[in-house]
């Protein structure tokens, strides 16, 4: 392939050195976490559209949705196991369209083109057959599923018993509020969902393998929200669900500033803080889950989902998700669209698969707060190291034409006010720097520590080892980069 050498230009190099460096000092408050995740935070969602799904004058979803998405290919095997256990939510916007070839639906169509009705599309089927075939694939590949169920068909009575391990079940797709193409009375959905956890308490006799109940899975709307929870009472919704797409229509040609702005990404935090809240409130099992998120409406961006600047919205989106105590981060789309983490077509993973790939590895579920008075370019989010010692911190610089230069201190406990403690380390630092391969960020090639990620002539996930970095030397983060940082010998309180 044109792409297979061993380095990134030396042009990219040399670009680092020119651009001008601040000198930040991060203070990481390891005393106490400030929100906890789910192990399997990063999720992606597998969708229902068809290869005739259009948007903007193109159709990029070819043979990519759950109908005809071709299970047998190596690439896509191999990037699902890459995540030894990989959440995936079964679901999107014709979920809503979906009836399941079970007890007395005898007709299985698949989805045709239909301006009148729901999003453009008859009703479409899944069938018993592809269904057995679906989880042989996510019992291969080490999948955790939720699958979204039809909220909207039906009251009739139909059972199968296969004995497939489903995590958690989603009741319907943006049906909240004003709704996306359909809606639902709060009271009725409300209603609707304690019939369904009592099914599921039904069907599966043990606790332990009983999955759980998600809802609403659409925008929040806090008077919906907050409803929603007063009709369905205590125990029985066991996880919020919402969705997320704050960069608007994909077509938007202001689309790149809007993930290189930093005022505008801090704008859905108040999105995040109303779910919070309501969380509180009402105390669900699980907490909040964003179920299904892309920044960009309508099959994503094609000049900007797949390239590497979308991890600065994607990488930045997780990072203050989880300081709001989301317990669940849900990618539209694993494959499909211009969203989809890996390419429709050639199922090479784009630059956000890799961006996923090291937050799942390296970022544990203890959340803790970072402080730094610097340019609001810099962004810095602080875990607990994922199942070894240690703190993980990722880095995301969207300045153009600024480096920075870290230093590190820690927090004390009870002592606001007071100087903290500057760190020093004795273990050398594990440092994975992601950069665009070019130096251009609407590349769709991403480089680890200067090494392009393409895959082996297996199809595997190439290697992604660290860079050790002498831990007497500042953090270096150069301009448009992001960088993954884990600290084994950093001391904090939270992570023990």
């Amino acid at each position: 392939m044109y792409f297979k050498f061993a380095f990134c230009p030396i042009i990219l190099l040399l670009s680092a050195s020119l651009s001008f460096a601040q000198n930040v000092n991060v203070v990481i408050h390891g005393a106490a976490s400030i929100a906890k995740t789910d192990d399997n935070f990063v999720c992606v969602t597998v969708d229902w559209w068809p290869a005739e799904k259009c948007d903007y004058n193109q159709c990029p979803w070819g043979k990519a949705g759950i109908l005809n998405l071709d299970l047998r290919y190596r690439a896509l095997i191999n990037a699902i196991k890459a995540f030894n256990t990989l959440r995936i939510k079964v679901g999107g916007s014709l979920q809503d369209n979906v009836v399941y070839k079970v007890g007395a639906v005898s007709s299985c169509p698949n989805f045709m083109k239909r301006e009148d009705d729901l999003f453009g599309f008859s009703q479409g089927c899944l069938s018993m057959e592809r269904w057995d075939q679906l989880n042989r694939f996510f019992n291969h590949t080490g999948v955790k599923l939720t699958f979204g169920l039809n909220a909207l068909f039906g009251r009739n009575e139909s059972q199968t018993e296969k004995g497939y391990k489903v995590d958690s079940y989603e009741f319907g797709n943006q049906l909240p509020g004003s709704g996306m193409g359909a809606k639902v009375d709060v009271k009725q959905y409300g209603k609707d969902v304690i019939v369904l956890k009592n099914v599921v308490k039904e069907l599966y006799a043990h606790p332990e393998t009983e999955p759980k109940v998600l809802g609403p899975g659409g925008f929040y709307e806090e008077k919906w929200f907050n409803t929603f929870l007063e009709v369905s009472g205590q125990g029985v919704v066991d996880g919020l669900t919402h969705h997320i797409y704050n960069l608007g229509p994909g077509d938007d040609p202001n689309m790149m500033n809007k993930v290189l702005d930093p005022s505008y990404l801090n704008q859905v935090s108040q999105t995040y803080k109303g779910v919070l809240d309501v969380v509180n409130k009402f105390r669900p099992q699980l907490g909040a889950w964003v179920s299904e998120s892309c920044g960009a409406l309508k099959g994503g961006s094609k000049d900007v989902s797949r390239t590497f600047a979308d991890g600065f919205w994607y990488l930045d989106q997780m990072g203050m998700a989880s300081t709001y105590d989301q317990k669940v981060f849900c990618r539209q789309a694993l494959i499909g669209g211009n969203y989809g983490l890996l390419n429709a077509t050639t199922y090479v993973p784009n630059p956000d698969y890799y961006g996923a790939l090291l937050w799942h590895r390296l970022m544990g579920s203890t959340v803790l707060a970072v402080t730094k008075e610097s340019d609001p370019n810099l962004r810095v989010y602080a875990h607990c190291a994922k199942k070894k010692h240690g703190v993980s911190l990722i880095f995301i610089n969207l300045s153009k034409d600024r480096s920075f230069n870290i230093t590190l201190s820690n927090a004390k406990p009870g002592d606001a006010g007071k100087p903290n403690y500057e760190f020093v380390g004795k273990q050398n630092r594990e440092e994975y720097h992601l950069r665009a391969l070019t130096g251009d960020i609407k590349d769709d090639i991403v480089c680890l520590n200067d090494v392009p990620m393409v895959q082996t002539d297996s199809e595997d996930i190439p290697a992604m080892d660290p860079k050790l970095v002498d831990a007497s030397t500042p953090i270096s983060i150069v301009a448009q980069s992001i960088a993954y940082v884990t600290i084994r010998d950093f001391e904090a309180p939270a992570c023990v």
